[in-house]
């Protein structure tokens, strides 16, 4: 018989790992498990392989210039993706997506916890007013991938939010990025730099 507490047993589910168990062949790849010869755009943090029909936008901070987050624009959704630094035994998917919740409550809407190809995920409503349209929401899915010492959050909204076909084409996707952690010690969840691509590709 076990003598772990419940608090205990929380802790372990925190700190447990998330992620689909073909994610060492099928994706999100991690750099020593990618194919060297694919023609990967090189964004630092990450590498995304080209395909008919995608683009790329690469979404920078005002003040400091930092490029903070890859948007792939593709089948009618879009896919916003950041590569985190992680600790080598534990993920970071459990805790955040509690704290992605909590602020997407304080802003007004609601999330609703599922379980996806990736894991669990959360499906949010989030408000979205104009002046012609003061209630208006959006919806994105956030999916997240705890891999060897890096995290991988993603947020698909559009099609890939609400419509299977297109989820799958976007979830393929997000299956091809490759992280590159490198072997820089970082804190964990702080970002893993990003920066222009050195190669043409999109």
């Amino acid at each position: 018989m076990s003598d772990t507490t419940s608090i205990e047993g929380d802790d372990e589910l925190i700190q447990a790992k998330s992620a689909p168990a073909d994610r060492a062949t099928e994706g999100p790849l991690d750099e020593s498990e990618a194919n060297a010869v694919r023609p990967y755009v090189d964004l630092g943090g990450v590498k995304i392989l080209p395909r008919e029909g995608l683009h790329l936008r690469l979404e920078v901070e005002e003040g400091s210039q930092r490029v903070v987050a890859v948007g792939l624009d593709y089948a009618g959704s879009t896919l916003q993706v950041q590569p985190f630094a992680a600790p080598r035994t534990s993920g970071l998917w459990h805790e955040i997506r509690d704290q992605i919740a909590e602020q997407i409550e304080k802003q007004g809407g609601t999330t609703t916890l599922s379980v996806g190809p990736f894991g669990p995920e959360l499906l949010a409503e989030i408000p979205a007013a104009t002046a012609e349209q003061p209630r208006a929401t959006r919806l994105a899915r956030f999916i997240g991938v705890d891999g060897p010492r890096w995290f991988l959050r993603g947020v698909i909204a559009g099609e890939g939010a609400v419509d299977p076909v297109a989820a799958a084409e976007v979830e393929d996707l997000f299956r091809s990025v490759v992280v590159v952690r490198g072997k820089t010690p970082m804190p964990p969840r702080d970002l893993i730099p990003l920066q222009m691509p050195k190669t043409d590709g999109l």
